[in-house]
């Protein structure tokens, strides 16, 4: 009886149908922007336990992971071919596999191609779970001093020529602070557009954050650009450009009474 029960109860099969394998989950993790002990005890397990993690730089992804004794399958992700490497990982995720996206360091799609996996993903429905990190754009703006009620976020800017210098020209229009990610070889530059355009604008420059030699140098960018030259050459710049000062208008009243 009881045979005759459990053969009852067991799901009707239908042969030669393919059984349907449940999607894998993407999984965007933030990583360390400098000391490798700079990641949460969240994205450690989450990074040892997918199938492949796709990375912006698989050299810094891998001394990451051996300094945290990880062994994980490793994926390139970027700079070409970006589109090819998105299909082949949307491929793997419908496949059932989990798939980890991080950036060389910092959280993914900030300043990054991920923006374009992500969308993919959602667009095939394959569950995305973020996994928060360390940032250097809000470990810039909190090391500054300046108003953080808001701020502009302008990822990285090339040397002060062409859009480089009209996206500066924007940062300086703004009330509130701009940060930017500055290239070491152009950071000069970059302080010496800013010293002709607004030379009484204060500017923060966090240079190697959470690193031992980690320095925040701030005043107007004529002072800083003297101050930098002063220090080793840093690998990794943030700059926070402090927002332009509101006129009342008391002020501006008072101005046009005077003239």
């Amino acid at each position: 009886m009881r045979r005759e029960q459990s053969q009852q109860r067991r799901p009707m099969e239908s042969p030669g149908l393919p059984v349907k394998k449940p999607m894998g989950s993407l999984f965007l993790v933030g990583v360390p922007i400098g000391h490798p002990d700079d990641i949460t005890i969240r994205a450690l397990g989450i990074l040892s336990r997918v199938d492949v993690i796709a990375t912006e730089d698989p050299i810094a992804t891998q001394e990451l992971l051996s300094h945290h004794n990880l062994s994980v399958v490793l994926t390139s992700y970027g700079p070409t071919r970006i589109k090819e490497k998105v299909a082949v990982l949307i491929n793997r995720l419908q496949q059932g596999l989990s798939v980890a996206l991080v950036s060389d360091c910092g959280s993914p799609v900030i300043s990054d191609p991920g923006s374009l996996l992500v969308a993919a993903a959602h667009k095939h429905a394959i569950p995305v779970c973020s996994i928060p990190g360390p940032s250097a754009v809000t470990a810039a703006i909190t090391a500054s001093g300046f108003s953080a009620e808001a701020f502009h976020f302008y990822g990285d800017i090339p040397a002060p020529t062409g859009s480089g210098k009209s996206r500066l020209a924007m940062a300086l229009m703004h009330a509130e602070p701009t940060i930017l990610f500055c290239q070491t070889q152009s950071c000069q530059a970059i302080l010496e557009t800013i010293a002709k355009a607004a030379p009484r604008r204060r500017i923060a420059l966090a240079c190697d954050l959470t690193l031992q030699n980690e320095t925040v140098l701030k005043g107007t960018a004529r002072r800083v650009s003297h101050l930098l030259k002063r220090i080793q050459t840093p690998h990794m710049v943030t700059l926070v450009v402090e927002g332009r000062k509101r006129i009342t208008p008391a002020k501006t009243g008072r101005r046009r009474a005077q003239h």
